[in-house]
């Protein structure tokens, strides 16, 4: 998500006047003052740019009856575009964030619905090559088990954020591609909830990703993520299917480092892109031989598993917390959400889904 568009901000000139007399200065702030006001109505209202979003609806084709339905609904979320810059109040570490993300009663209840709806999971799993732990723990992570998909009327939500500009470009195209889901069928304008940025579903999908994978888990013609957790999760092991989603493997394991180890051997933190963070992966990727070589070993202190698994090294909060040897579905999480604390969640809760304890 990228967003870039400010208006100049126009300096005062009485604090360029420092020199000048009184009677100037007050003179210079006055014009300033006044000047103020045009530079913000260089910037159209929110009705004013739904406006534009609606001619552009009506060129591109849509129903006039949909374009009459969702722009007679339109409204602008000022909460939308304070969650969108708020910044957080404190740095996480991995030993904050996980007892959050994966309480016990996570755990208890990621375990109770994967065992109730083994043979669903199981039949997605099969046809996808995902094993369905992992659906598991994507559907309680993102929506916990569904429960919570979000209020914010998609549309309104995608509108207010293409019109506060930040990343208008990204927001408006989603804003569109909502308009193509809604004249596909596959949802109702009401039922078209989800989050303050517009993601959807028990799956958090956008909907670019909602064009992308989602799938009709249940058969019956639609593609509804709200209400069918079968599409929800048909959809979620369709997208990490098409991303390169290897079944044979897990996603990573934790490890132990040895004393005066090299680090540049890590991928970086901080990369500006996928593509750059590919790019930090293939210079850290090795074989498990390799690693154990190096001396990496196991968490209790034993050797790696004598198997052919290329892996790359992750610190998610540098040498004094967690290292991880990442696997290739590591980088399928990445994709699904390019944050190591979010992928570390869903790769351990996973994990305790099976676990005997």
């Amino acid at each position: 998500m990228k967003l870039n568009w400010y208006l100049p901000v126009l300096l005062s000139a009485g604090l360029l006047a420092c020199s000048q007399s009184v009677a100037n200065s007050t003179a210079a702030s006055k014009t300033a003052a006044n000047a103020a006001p045009a530079a913000a109505d260089h910037k159209p209202g929110f009705e004013q740019y739904v406006a534009g979003l609606k001619k552009e609806a009506t060129e591109r084709g849509y129903p006039a009856a949909l374009v009459k339905q969702v722009f007679a609904n339109l409204q602008h979320y000022k909460s939308a575009v304070v969650a969108d810059k708020k910044q957080p109040e404190f740095v996480e570490t991995l030993d904050t964030y996980l007892p959050k993300r994966i309480s016990k009663q996570r755990i208890t209840l990621a375990r109770k619905f994967y065992k109730e709806h083994q043979t669903e999971l199981a039949s997605i799993g099969k046809k996808y090559g995902v094993q369905p732990r992992f659906i598991m723990a994507l559907w309680a992570l993102e929506s916990s088990f569904g429960k919570v998909m979000g209020n914010y009327s998609v549309p309104s939500a995608l509108a207010t954020l293409a019109y506060d500009g930040r990343r208008e470009a990204f927001f408006r195209k989603e804003f569109f591609l909502a308009l193509d889901i809604l004249a596909a069928g596959h949802v109702s304008l009401p039922e078209m909830k989800g989050s303050w940025a517009g993601a959807m579903g028990q799956s958090q999908f956008m909907p670019s990703a909602f064009m992308a994978y989602a799938q009709d888990g249940d058969g019956d013609g639609h593609i509804n993520i709200w209400q069918s957790r079968m599409d929800a999760w048909a959809s979620m092991a369709n997208y990490l299917k098409t991303e390169g989603w290897d079944q044979s493997l897990t996603w990573g394991r934790q490890v132990r480092l040895p004393a005066e180890f090299d680090l540049s051997l890590v991928i970086p933190k901080g990369s500006k892109d996928r593509a750059q963070w590919l790019q930090w992966w293939a210079q850290s990727e090795r074989s498990l031989a390799e690693w154990q070589a190096l001396g990496v070993r196991t968490t209790a202190g034993g050797a790696l598993p004598k198997r052919d698994i290329r892996a790359a090294l992750v610190m998610p909060d540098d040498e004094h917390g967690r290292v991880y040897l990442a696997y290739s579905n590591y980088q399928t999480l990445m994709h699904w959400n390019r944050s190591y604390y979010f992928v570390t969640s869903v790769g351990y809760l996973a994990d305790l889904i099976i676990s005997e304890d």
